[in-house]
């Protein structure tokens, strides 16, 4: 598989970026009409304030790297924001600090489908363009929806390779972020019905939420192993979670014993592929997924879309995208990772 739309060599190029505190007020960036970046955004209000799940995930940090270069080659203002731990409420803060200085744009991944609709829509209402990305809000709360990869096939993805690592049989867990995290939970449903479609001889015994936090979903991962003494195979959707569980596996007596897959960065698992605690995984590319972000935010700021079905916009380096239905935009299909090509890409 490849990326959609997406430059090998700029892949191959990513690094983590450090996290960026909020400016103490809103630049309006490179616009031309004047504003001067109030509750009413404006054209010219190029002011793109992320709010990822948590500060200080590398697979956060790499996002926002992608939204920072793509709001300094369109003229405008980059800042990064959010809290310490990934809970349902902890961003309510942040969107309404973010609307008071008159931000033209929100780009934020969910902690919760419902828990920020209220602070999204009173930010909306202010006059900010609100985009989510990685984690979904319900739709009614935001402009637009940027998805790293379709659902089914990042579903898909992690059990097939899962499957050929266990050749087919076997029980299997999932270790995911947190209970209410969006993307997770529908991968994880969509996980259920196409092992109970393609898999018969695959049994998923247990799900169990690392809250994004290592120390936790490596304890998690020692529990499952101790409840499940049959266990075959592990799948961690969280790039936190399936570190964190390879950190495990790697010094423990089920190496080479239980296979683990999941979505992960290659920096982050680099050691453990090589090692052999991990055959395989996958992950789309989060660079490109900030980058394609903050030009679809810039979009709306500028309005050259609304967030209707059927908008087309310009990506930059990425090329043209089109919004699909509820107001989603696709990135591309995830990539799988070996030990033959994972030392092409740093990030």
């Amino acid at each position: 598989m490849k990326f959609a739309h997406t430059r090998v060599r700029a892949f191959a190029a990513v690094a983590v970026a450090a996290a960026l505190a909020l400016s103490g007020c809103a630049d309006t960036g490179g616009g031309t009409d004047g504003d001067g970046g109030g509750s009413e955004g404006g054209s010219g209000n190029l002011a793109i304030t992320f709010l990822p799940k948590n500060l200080g995930n590398p697979y956060f940090d790499t996002s926002s790297k992608g939204g920072e270069a793509a709001v300094e080659a369109l003229g405008g203002t980059f800042s990064e924001v959010g809290p310490a731990e990934a809970t349902p409420d902890a961003q309510v803060s942040y969107i309404n600090t973010a609307t008071q200085q008159g931000v033209g744009a929100l780009v934020v991944s969910a902690n919760d489908p419902q828990a920020i609709c209220d602070a999204l829509n009173e930010a909306r209402d202010a006059g900010v363009k609100v985009v989510t990305f990685d984690s979904d809000t319900d739709p009614e709360c935001r402009d637009l929806f940027i998805n790293q990869a379709d659902s089914e096939g990042i579903a898909k993805v992690q059990v097939d390779l899962i499957a050929e690592q266990i050749a087919g049989a076997g029980e299997i867990a999932v270790l995911s972020a947190s209970a209410n995290a969006t993307n997770q939970n529908a991968w994880i449903a969509l996980m259920e019905e196409y092992v109970a479609s393609e898999y018969p001889d695959i049994t998923l015994v247990e799900t169990v939420y690392g809250d994004d936090d290592d120390q936790t979903s490596f304890d998690k991962t020692a529990a499952l192993l101790q409840t499940h003494p049959n266990l075959k195979g592990i799948i961690s959707p969280t790039t936190v979670g399936i570190a964190a569980a390879a950190r495990y596996l790697s010094t423990s007596d089920y190496k080479g014993a239980v296979a683990l897959t999941g979505l992960g960065t290659p920096n982050q698992m680099r050691e453990y592929v090589e090692d052999g605690t991990v055959t395989s995984f996958a992950l789309w590319n989060p660079e490109d997924l900030g980058y394609l972000a903050a030009y679809a935010a810039a979009a709306l700021i500028q309005g050259d879309i609304t967030g209707e079905e059927g908008d087309t916009f310009d990506a930059g380096d990425l090329g043209e995208y089109e919004v699909g239905a509820d107001g989603a935009v696709l990135l591309g299909d995830p990539f799988v990772f070996t030990a033959e090509n994972i030392g092409e890409f740093d990030f």
